[in-house]
């Protein structure tokens, strides 16, 4: 199968189901939204060096591929992965590993820098691309229905992020700069 089909050189794609609509659609902007983050999540997991922490990261990045697919779908759920979808279960384990992380971590008192060691700054690099990914598919949610768990997520995740670059910074280098 060639890389290549000729078939956007026109400005336009295509959605699961055929449709044609322009690349700047909302629809194709929350699916390339989600895409880039997935693109900044397997750069931090190429950093990191904690296996567990990396297997999570990389379980995030095959969750995103079925937000994509839900997204790209039309409309949007009606077809995506046969047998994939992210569910409540999925919204706890984000949830799960917030309070885990929470637990192990200083508590946080005052705006913190983003930055820090390298795979901290990577995992805020993430969580900012999180919140546009959320912000394309909240604006998508104003013309077709979206999933409340689809979005809940995606919230989700960002806060995940966020903690994981605190951890980290606690972990790797020790340091957390306030603002």
């Amino acid at each position: 199968m060639k890389v290549y089909t000729k078939g956007g050189d026109d400005g336009m794609t295509s959605l699961i189901g055929g449709r044609r609509v322009p690349k700047c659609d909302w629809q194709i902007e929350a699916c390339g939204a989600v895409d880039e983050l997935n693109a900044h999540l397997g750069l931090l997991a190429a950093w990191l060096a904690d296996a567990e922490v990396k297997a999570f990261v990389e379980q995030l990045q095959r969750d995103l591929f079925v937000v994509g697919s839900y997204l790209a779908a039309d409309p949007p759920g009606s077809r995506h992965c046969e047998g994939e979808t992210i569910d409540e279960g999925d919204v706890r384990k984000l949830e799960d590993e917030i309070d885990r992380i929470t637990l192990q971590i200083p508590p946080q008192n005052s705006f913190v820098l983003p930055g820090g060691c390298r795979e901290a700054a990577l995992a805020h690099v993430c969580r900012t691309v999180c919140r546009r990914a959320e912000r394309r598919i909240v604006k998508l949610g104003e013309v077709v229905d979206i999933s409340p768990v689809i979005l809940r997520y995606m919230n989700r995740l960002s806060d995940y992020l966020f903690i994981l670059a605190r951890e980290t910074n606690f972990k790797v280098c020790r340091i957390e700069k306030k603002w």
